[in-house]
């Protein structure tokens, strides 16, 4: 399997992450409804036996539940995996001793000594100040807890800011996380592309899919009804729906062309970028293999500009 490097000097993954949200949260996902622990067990099997082995969850995630079916999981392979997690500057946590702690506490559900990355989730920290949370990290790369250091949903003047603060302790600034897909391209014209491709931070592309617009399995004329927050956001409506068919159909005569679905097409323009990791999100196995699909191939230069135009706004 091909691996990418994240960052400059960070660990060598997979270009396919797969995300872990889902995995134990009730409130925006409705685990234990349609889905458990044993359907979560086989979507981390099959990611493994797809060469995927790169794997996104966060403190908060099922409220920590994320973490530990990960370190259940992992309990029951010998196969190297690489773990992704996030920490949650809540308004409690404003001394560097508290990122420490909270990290500890990762590491605990993870049941492991070190994490390949570890991320900040967002970019408001309270009274916790840029540079003690920097410094903090720097001080858990050096103890050997964090191999490299992340952060999510900052902005271009933000991740160059954190980017500075890690580099006066010979730090790089790794990755950072924030939403990208074929139809949600706002990083590429607020600086946040351009500023990660400069300093060599990687970018780790959530909701790849757009919440599922991209997969092929919602259309202006089917009858597939949107579930949760999608029921309430507009481009799940029929209009917003017809709005996107031409991006669709594109999305579908490539596929079929090459044999591959439009999600698989979708990851794969991401994927061809070079310094793009996608995050796809995944509860199944089924859902694993469909987003592996993505990897062992690659669009041609024409393809991949005819998606670059047809979904620039």
């Amino acid at each position: 399997m091909e691996t990418i490097r994240l960052g400059q000097n960070g660990p060598a993954v997979t270009p396919l992450c797969i995300g872990t949200w889902a995995w134990g949260d009730k409130l925006f996902w409705n685990y234990g409804s349609d889905y458990d622990v044993n359907q979560l067990r086989e979507a981390f099997k099959a990611a493994l036996e797809a060469g995927t082995t790169f794997f996104d969850t966060a403190e908060i995630y099922g409220f920590g539940q994320s973490e530990e079916f990960l370190a259940q999981f992992l309990q029951q392979t010998t196969q190297p995996v690489q773990i992704a997690t996030k920490f949650a500057p809540f308004p409690w946590r404003f001394t560097g001793q508290s990122v420490s702690d909270a990290l500890t506490d990762s590491l605990k559900r993870l049941q492991l000594q070190k994490v390949p990355l570890y991320q900040v989730h967002w970019p408001f920290t309270f009274l916790l100040s840029q540079e003690t949370l920097m410094n903090t990290l720097a001080d858990e790369v050096q103890r050997g807890r964090i191999e490299a250091v992340g952060v999510s949903n900052y902005s271009a003047e933000q991740m160059r800011e954190a980017h500075e603060l890690l580099a006066r302790r010979g730090v790089h600034l790794a990755v950072n996380q924030v939403r990208y897909s074929l139809i949600t391209r706002q990083i590429e014209t607020n600086g946040i592309l351009d500023t990660a491709k400069e300093l060599g931070v990687t970018i780790l592309a959530y909701s790849p899919l757009a919440q599922g617009l991209l997969s092929g399995k919602y259309s202006a004329d089917n009858t597939e009804t949107p579930t949760g927050a999608r029921r309430i956001d507009p481009r799940f409506s029929k209009d917003g729906l017809r709005k996107l068919e031409p991006v669709l159909s594109l999305l579908r005569q490539i596929g079929a062309k090459r044999d591959h679905t439009p999600a698989q097409v979708a990851l794969n323009w991401l994927i061809a970028q070079g310094n793009v990791i996608p995050i796809a999100g995944a509860k199944t196995a089924a859902q694993v293999k469909q987003n592996a699909g993505a990897l062992g191939w690659k669009l041609s230069e024409d393809e991949f500009t005819q998606l670059d135009l047809a979904t620039r706004s």
